[in-house]
């Protein structure tokens, strides 16, 4: 049977996160399937859609690291999500359209988290995008975003949102899954998570859920979830040093 390859990396800062995702987007296409890539965040960090101005960022979040993604979409505070990169050829049968990939790992976190017994759903196109110009993911909606009630009827709260970026015959794509509301920001970009919503939600042990929710994704595709480290060969590292420098250097942050 084949395999889900998927890599649980160690916390690191924003531009070798970024590097890393691109090696992931090149060993899927190596290997001709979809892979994934957990990580986390050795800081609170900003991380910004390829396609928002910079000088947006500065004002509507203060003194947090900002680094850029190659994907699009909202900006994202990072530091108590879980954030994955997901990628594949453009050849395979989830590369075709952009909402076949985010339909397929949100159908799949929406299943999972039904099971533990919270009530998610994907946001619907009849309910309308929320406000698609704000800075931050967490106050956009999207068709199959996912999103919870709220305790006392109000409005439901999304708590992952996905970006992609087409990149020649690979297709990438960001993901977070808020987990719990960051206490690093001010109150009025803090967004409630999980745990803060549900009481159950904070006696899970994420490594549990992710097993669940990517078991889930590799039982759609026919194959079983193997988690396994990135292969660094083929001059992996120098391209993960290259990846960095660009990441982290203020011409790419600036570039919009």
């Amino acid at each position: 049977m084949t395999t889900l390859p998927a890599w649980w990396d160690e916390a690191a800062d924003g531009p070798m996160n970024m590097a890393a995702d691109e090696a992931l987007a090149a060993a899927a296409l190596e290997r001709g399937s979809l892979a994934v890539r957990l990580y986390d965040w050795t800081a609170s960090t900003l991380s910004l859609g390829a396609f928002q101005p910079l000088a947006e960022a500065r004002a509507g979040v203060h003194g947090l690291p900002i680094v850029r993604r190659p994907s699009g979409g909202g900006a994202i505070v990072h530091g108590s999500d879980l954030t994955y990169a997901a990628a594949l050829p453009r050849s395979h049968a989830w590369g075709g359209s952009a909402q076949s990939l985010y339909d397929a790992l949100h159908t799949a976190l929406v299943e999972t988290l039904v099971h533990r017994g919270i009530p998610a759903r994907l946001h619907g196109t009849e309910e309308g995008p929320g406000d698609a110009t704000a800075l931050l993911c967490f106050d956009r909606r999207a068709p199959g975003d996912v999103v919870v009630p709220r305790p006392g009827g109000q409005a439901a709260a999304k708590i992952m949102g996905s970006a992609q970026r087409r990149l020649g015959t690979t297709v990438l794509q960001h993901g977070s899954l808020l987990l719990r509301s960051n206490a690093d920001v001010a109150p009025q970009v803090r967004h409630p998570g999980l745990a803060d919503l549900y009481d159950v939600a904070a006696r899970w042990q994420t490594r549990e859920l992710v097993e669940s929710w990517l078991g889930r994704v590799a039982a759609a595709l026919g194959c079983r979830l193997e988690f396994q480290p990135l292969p660094f060969g083929h001059g992996r590292e120098e391209q993960l040093a290259r990846g960095a420098l660009r990441f982290a250097d203020p011409t790419w942050t600036a570039r919009r």
